[in-house]
């Protein structure tokens, strides 16, 4: 009850909708999960709109632990309008490939992992291997305790979900859903700058980060590449 009491204090604070959403197993600190959220607004109301189609934008955002346990998901709803209500599940699906797929040795972004799911691609069929946890997914005034229902789960394999590193290793994931796939991926790779959980190993986007690699505009994406949701807008964080 104690972790829980300090954990809606931390939230407390924050100028969107938020909920701890939390399963009772998260091994986050308060303090860790409020430096990844705080970030929320600040990067969703950017004057570039992150290249977004809202702006500015209107974005849930789920951080998870390394275990996968669901730490928070919030929204902008109270300050930025609306977001859709199907990019809450997809905001966690985010968070849990990024934390999944990424270690101390390398960081993927779930842009990253765009084309080698593709068919034909060398990780086709990664997208149904670990399937989202329905208990976890629903209104957010009414998010039921989970303690025993296990992890989010879900696969996503486009923009907008990224690990959370400290000390070099991996602490957990963030996913953000709620505009294009592009403007998702800046927002989470902004707001885990911000936060200064961005410590990286390496990865396999541009200059070794786990960055976004857009495709040319017309051309199949290859190797960790994502096509352009916008060419003439799309941001490269």
């Amino acid at each position: 009850m104690l972790r829980r009491w300090f954990m809606a204090i931390a939230f407390a604070a924050l100028p969107v909708t938020a909920a701890l959403a939390e399963d009772g197993n998260c091994q986050l600190t308060s303090n860790q999960v409020a430096k990844v959220q705080n970030t929320l607004l600040q990067v969703t109301q950017m004057a570039d709109a992150n290249g977004g189609i809202f702006k500015p934008n209107r974005m849930w955002s789920a951080v998870v632990d390394r275990a996968g346990n669901l730490c928070s998901i919030i929204n902008t709803d109270a300050t930025n309008g609306d977001a859709w209500p199907g990019s809450r599940a997809i905001a966690i699906a985010k968070a849990e490939t990024a934390n999944d797929f990424s270690n101390s040795g390398l960081a993927l972004s779930t842009a990253n992992l765009y084309a080698p799911t593709q068919p034909g691609g060398s990780l086709y069929g990664l997208n149904n291997s670990n399937p989202f946890n329905a208990a976890f997914d629903g209104p957010i005034a009414a998010t039921p305790t989970v303690r025993n229902a296990g992890v989010p789960g879900g696969i996503i394999t486009f923009g907008g979900g990224v690990a959370l590193y400290s000390g070099g290793q991996v602490i957990g994931g963030l996913g953000v859903s709620g505009d294009s796939s592009c403007a998702d991926h800046a927002i989470a790779y902004r707001m885990r700058h911000l936060a200064g959980f961005d410590g990286i190993p390496g990865g396999v986007g541009p200059g070794g980060t786990d960055n976004i690699s857009y495709a040319d505009a017309g051309v199949p994406p290859t190797g960790f590449q994502q096509p352009h949701c916008d060419p003439a807008h799309d941001v490269t964080p």
